[in-house]
């Protein structure tokens, strides 16, 4: 089982976890490459190389037209202000006017990720990562989520910032991923609204659940996106698990503080390959085969590890469908709350099951058609190799065969 631990031990914010994550991949300089390839209007990405007190790790630069958008943090009455001169590690979610902000509604939003060349997945998650925020900025406004405005978060560094970090996961494709609690900082922040306490409330809404703890450092140490990223992705939180060290990145922030002002990522392989996961299951008799679809659909966009649906019989002989998911045992709940925002039954029922896994890597395979993206799944004396379906699927279209016969030949090599 591949292993992701975060560690948040100066907070998290959208820029960090993108840096830190890109030293976990092979081709950093190709992430960012294909970045700058997405052509997000006014938006570049540039990768360094920065150290904080010692340490040395990777600073990727998100400006748009040219700026980088920057955070003031407000020292409390009577307290001198230490301004080091650099920016903080903001996610910059709280402009200053440096940008104009065309796209300022959800669906303004979800419009842009949409129109990225990217794969379904990755947007799927990114939307969901904007989903969680304008949840949260409702609830503090006390407004409907269609009338939500993104004052802070809706700007396109922030979606750089999301989408960047969720392609990057979308390589990782890690099998559990496990976050320390986060270190919020302490003090205000001037933003749009005003002079706001840290954590800001949008922040606290998004880490209801989550450990989080303070301390003496002034400042803002966990953003809004940052905050989303790691509530959407967490399997859970606490401690690393015991786990063979396969790659550490380190996410380097722009102030200086007496700590180093980093956020570590570390991967690598389970102790166990065996786990626990829930499983839940409804019973519907009374929605049409596209409803319970789109139910599905949004269970695995909100992270499930599997859904899927098996014809019933229910009273009095009437056809039905059973709705199932699999997901990590501490979202069970989560998850039947989805369930039942999403379909018409009445209860939720799940319970803990155990299961093995194989481990699973991206591999790069030979066909007749140049090089494409496979999968390797290997352990318990298994190994298996194959072609992402989504190739496959490109290949049959652009060359007008079936989906088998592209498969038959791929495995041949002819």
């Amino acid at each position: 089982m591949k292993i992701l631990y975060i560690e948040c031990n100066m907070g998290a914010a959208g820029d960090m976890l993108m840096s830190a994550l890109s030293e976990l991949i092979p081709d950093p300089d190709g992430f960012i490459a294909t970045m700058n390839g997405l052509k997000l209007p006014g938006v570049r990405f540039e990768r360094g190389r920065a150290e904080k007190c010692g340490i040395l790790g990777t600073h990727i630069a998100v400006t748009v037209d040219g700026e980088e958008e920057v955070v003031e943090d407000v020292p409390l009455s009577g307290e001198h202000h230490h301004d080091h001169g650099h920016e903080h590690h903001h996610d910059h979610d709280h402009g200053h006017g440096h940008h104009h902000h065309h796209h300022t509604t959800a669906d303004d939003i979800y419009g842009i990720i949409d129109g990225l060349p990217l794969s379904d997945a990755v947007k799927g998650h990114a939307k969901a990562v904007y989903g969680l925020i304008a949840q949260a900025e409702a609830e503090v406004h006390g407004a409907p989520v269609t009338q939500i405005h993104f004052h802070e978060v809706g700007t396109l560094d922030a979606v750089a910032d999301v989408v960047g970090a969720c392609l990057l996961m979308d390589m990782i494709r890690p099998d559990r991923v496990v976050v320390s609690p986060v270190h919020v900082g302490s003090g205000q922040v001037k933003c749009t609204h005003g002079v706001l306490p840290v954590p800001t409330p949008a922040t606290a809404r998004l880490l209801a659940g989550v450990p989080i703890y303070g301390g003496r450092i002034r400042g803002e140490l966990c953003t809004p996106t940052g905050a989303a990223l790691l509530k959407h992705y967490a399997d859970e939180f606490g401690d690393m698990p015991v786990m063979t060290v396969e790659r550490t990145g380190i996410g380097t922030g722009s102030k200086d503080f007496e700590w180093a002002n980093v956020l570590r990522a570390t991967v690598g392989e389970g102790a166990d390959r065996a786990g626990t996961v829930a499983e839940l299951r409804c019973n519907l008799d009374d929605m049409t085969g596209e409803a319970i679809s789109f139910a599905a659909e949004t269970l695995l966009r909100e992270g499930a590890l599997d859904a899927w649906c098996q014809p019933i019989y229910m009273k009095k002989g009437r056809p039905g469908t059973m709705l199932c998911c699999l997901c990590p045992e501490a979202e069970a709940e989560r998850f039947a709350k989805l369930m039942l925002r999403h379909t018409t039954t009445l209860g939720v029922r799940w319970q803990v099951v155990r299961r093995m896994t194989l481990d699973r890597e991206p591999v790069d395979l030979d066909s007749p058609w140049g090089g494409i993206k496979g999968k390797r799944s290997f352990g318990h004396g298994v190994e298996r190799v194959k072609a992402e379906f989504d190739e496959v699927i490109r290949i049959a279209r652009e060359e007008g065969l079936s989906v088998g016969e592209v498969i038959n030949r791929v495995k041949s090599g002819e």
